[in-house]
């Protein structure tokens, strides 16, 4: 077996193993940790580059170790987290780049600590060391980690030990006669440690005393719900979860979950597909919804996108040029202003496959550049667009005339920018 031992958050953990039967002292090999004396208190001024840098270098070096040796990694990943914020004290975290670093560290950390295989008493130990951390965390940094005590329990005996820890504090903070308006660094955890316990109706009653009603806590009472069989009430408890000040995509993302997961997908498509799925991208977020409902037809999922966003249907062009929706990509660019280069390089890249579109994806192009839409546009901009137009017509077999009084049309028509005439000109 692997005995561990030196609990400290010092930079070494003593690793041995030995065999049952034999009676000699393990051997003990000490194991420095690379990223330890990196994380004094502390450590870094003011500037987060360097920090956040040092953040991912330990991440790399505790992922290294998970592969041969997961326990040792999980001591490392304890370690690690006792020793941020007492080294990050001093760092300028306005930005919040720094945050994100920290939680993206704590999102990789938790696996590795969860999934190492220990007996109960070392786990114990682990979340002594990281409670004992959450509740020096004054920046705070850590205080997340609360949030994740389900997993890193990972037996429900041990879950049943820390909601005895928790609950009592969680329910005089939650008292009507309580001061500090109801907080407590623990509640996260204990509401996670009762939801891993099995103590599902505990859980939505200790609920029902908190003086607010908050989504950070709530959505545990939607996970009871959900693992108690009852999927339409935990839909409901979440939709009464709403508030001015509530993460509305996050609270779509879970009623989306329990009904996909119930077998109701178009109600969950219905209700919940574009709120739940909105990314960085137009583009994304099509993809995003494509993908978890396959069975719908591209066109609805792309017309229901544009019926969000009404009056802004062109930034939906490109989703539909990537589903082969030629026709709709078309029609969305004739009813809303489109990015011009983004209509240019569709011109371009389609003019032998699908002429008839790239000429109207160059035409477009050019309207759009005609009423001075587009940012930082240059001659250049205008002679691409004209230039995919004329090649994509050639392939279409368009009447060359007839594309010429398009363009005249265009620049004869009150208001167009003086740049495009400029470029057109000499060219017709």
């Amino acid at each position: 077996m692997i005995a561990v031992a030196n609990r400290r958050p010092d930079a070494t953990v003593w690793v041995g193993t030995r065999d049952t039967k034999d009676l000699q002292p393990p051997i003990m090999t000490p194991h420095k940790w690379q990223f330890a004396s990196r994380f004094r208190r502390h450590a870094f001024g003011w500037r987060s580059d360097a920090p956040i840098q040092r953040i991912k270098e330990a991440l790399a070096e505790i992922k290294r170790v998970a592969r041969t040796e997961p326990v040792l990694a999980a001591e490392g990943a304890i370690t690690l987290l006792e020793t941020l914020s007492p080294a990050l004290e001093q760092v300028d975290s306005s930005s919040g780049a720094l945050g994100t670093a920290v939680n993206r560290a704590i999102e990789t950390l938790v696996p590795i600590i969860a999934q190492a295989d220990v007996e109960p008493g070392i786990r114990q130990r682990w979340l002594a060391r990281l409670w004992q951390a959450v509740q020096d965390d004054d920046m705070p940094y850590i205080d997340s980690l609360g949030e994740h005590w389900d997993v890193l329990c990972a037996r429900p005996q041990i879950a049943l030990t820390w909601v005895d820890e928790f609950l009592p504090l969680v329910e005089h903070a939650w008292s009507p006669r309580a001061l500090g308006h109801g907080f407590f660094k623990g509640t996260a955890a204990c509401l996670a440690a009762l939801y891993a316990a099995g103590r599902y109706e505990q859980l939505l009653a200790l609920l029902e005393r908190s003086p607010f009603k908050w989504w950070h806590d709530r959505r545990w009472g939607v996970k009871a719900l959900a693992a108690l069989g009852k999927p339409a009430e935990a839909v409901h408890y979440a939709e009464q979860s709403r508030g001015p000040n509530d993460p509305g995509w996050q609270i779509a993302q879970a009623c989306e979950a329990i009904l996909l997961a119930s077998g109701m997908i178009e109600e969950a498509y219905r209700r919940y597909a574009i709120e739940a799925n909105q990314t960085t991208t137009q583009l994304a977020t099509f993809r995003a919804i494509a993908k978890k409902y396959p069975n719908t037809p591209a066109e609805r999922i792309l017309r229901d996108l544009a019926a969000s966003t009404p009056g802004a249907e062109g930034k939906w062009f490109a989703a539909a040029k990537e589903a082969g929706q030629f026709d709709l990509a078309i029609e969305w660019v004739t009813l809303s202003p489109t990015d011009p280069r983004t209509l240019t390089r569709a011109a371009r890249d389609f003019a032998q496959s699908q002429p008839e579109f790239a000429v109207a994806a160059g035409l477009a192009s050019l309207r759009w550049m005609s009423v001075g839409y587009g940012y930082d546009l240059t001659g250049v901009d205008v002679s691409d667009a004209y230039a995919a137009v004329i090649e994509a017509a050639s392939h279409a077999g368009t009447d060359s005339q007839r594309l010429k009084s398009w363009v005249e049309a265009l620049m004869s028509a009150p208001g167009c920018h003086p740049l495009l005439k400029s470029v057109l000109a000499p060219v017709q």
